[in-house]
C-alpha cells in the first residue's frame, strides 16, 4: 500500500451497522475431576475479551486507519459497557442503542491447553422499541458515510435490513452486505454481498462444478439485483462474480492458526478500499491479503495498513 492510499483511507467514512458482540475467552489449566459431578475443573489462569460480530467488523475497518461509526444494540449490563470501552479504544464512533429488556450478546468460551472445554452463549432478540430507535439513528447517520457495511449474524439487530438498503440506496451509498441464513431476498438491491462456501450452498444448494457454481453465483446476483458477489472459500481464495464475469484470487499461503472473525477482516478491509476509490479486483485482492495475515493470529483480530504494505 502506498502512502497515498493509506492518506485515502483515512479520509474514508464507513457506517457499521449489525449484530454486535462480546467475544470472551477463560484460559486456564485442568488437573482434575470435579468431586460434583464427572466433569474436569477448570482453575482459571487467563481472561481475554475481544469485540465480535459487527463490533469486530468497525475495529478491523477503524485498525486501517477510517473513520468508523457503529449502530448496533447491547444490553444495559456489564458486558454491554465492555463493549462501549473496547470500541472507544479501538478508535470507533460507538452510536450503540441500549435495550434494557436483553442481555448484551456474550459468546464465552473456556479453554484449556490450547482445547475449547465448551462455549456458552448468551443472547436474546432485541425489542421491536430499541429496532424503532437504531433505526431513527440509522436515518440520521447513513448521510455522512461513503460506505456502509452491515454484518448479519443472525441475531436479530438487522430486522429492518431491507428498509436499510432502500434507504441507503436512496441516497447513493454503497452498501456491503455479510449475509446469513436461506432468506437473502431482504438483501436485494445491495451493491455487494460477501457469503462464504457454507453460507453461499444454503442458498443455491451444492454446486458439481467450477462451472455449475458461477451459474448458480450470478443467477443468484442478477435476481437480487446485486452488483457484485464475493464469495470467501477459505484455501481456495476468493471468487468475484459481477456481470463482467467471474474473477479469482489464490489464498495467501501461510499458516492457519485461528479463522474466527476472517470474514469480518474480509468485509471490513474490502469496504475501507471501496471507500477510498478502488476499482473491485483490487480491492478484493488487498480483502484477500488481510484475511490470509488474520488467520495467523489467534481470536478475532485485525489487520494494520502497515501489515498489508
Amino acid at each position: 500500500m502506498e502512502k497515498a492510499d493509506r492518506e485515502l483511507f483515512s479520509k474514508a467514512r464507513l457506517l457499521v451497522v449489525g449484530d454486535v458482540m462480546l467475544d470472551r475467552y477463560w484460559f486456564g489449566d485442568t488437573h482434575r475431576i470435579s468431586p460434583e459431578a464427572p466433569v474436569p475443573v477448570l482453575q482459571v489462569g487467563k481472561v481475554d475479551e475481544r469485540l465480535g460480530g459487527a463490533a469486530n467488523v468497525a475495529r478491523n475497518v477503524a485498525a486501517l486507519g477510517a473513520k468508523t461509526t457503529i449502530l448496533g444494540i447491547v444490553g444495559n449490563d456489564e458486558p454491554g459497557q465492555r463493549v462501549v470501552e473496547l470500541l472507544k479504544a479501538g478508535g470507533v464512533d460507538s452510536q450503540l442503542e441500549i435495550d434494557a429488556q436483553v442481555p448484551t450478546i456474550v459468546k464465552l468460551r473456556v479453554i484449556a491447553r490450547q482445547q475449547q472445554l465448551i462455549r456458552l452463549d448468551f443472547e436474546a432478540t432485541p425489542t421491536e422499541n430499541a429496532l424503532a430507535h437504531k433505526l431513527e439513528r440509522f436515518e440520521k447517520l447513513v448521510g455522512s458515510a461513503d460506505v456502509v457495511v452491515l454484518s448479519d449474524y443472525g441475531k436479530g439487530a438487522l430486522g429492518q435490513v431491507a428498509h436499510m438498503i432502500e434507504q441507503a440506496k436512496a441516497q447513493n451509498k454503497m452498501i456491503l452486505v455479510d449475509p446469513k441464513g436461506e432468506d437473502y431476498e431482504k438483501y436485494r438491491g445491495a451493491t455487494v454481498l460477501t457469503p462464504n462456501r457454507s453460507e453461499l450452498r444454503q442458498v443455491v444448494g451444492q454446486w458439481s462444478s467450477e462451472e455449475d457454481l458461477t451459474r448458480r453465483a450470478q443467477e443468484l446476483r442478477r435476481s437480487l439485483a446485486v452488483q457484485a458477489l464475493l464469495l470467501t472459500r477459505s484455501e481456495e481464495g476468493m471468487s468475484l462474480y459481477t456481470d463482467a464475469g467471474v474473477s479469482h484470487v489464490k489464498a495467501q499461503a501461510r499458516e492457519v492458526f485461528d479463522v474466527s472473525g476472517a470474514g469480518d477482516t474480509v468485509i471490513g478491509t474490502l469496504a475501507v478500499a471501496l471507500a477510498a476509490g478502488w476499482p473491485l479486483e483490487k480491492a478484493m485482492a488487498l480483502a484477500n491479503r488481510a484475511g490470509g495475515i488474520v488467520v495467523g493470529k489467534l481470536g478475532t483480530a485485525t489487520v494494520t495498513s502497515e501489515e498489508l504494505q
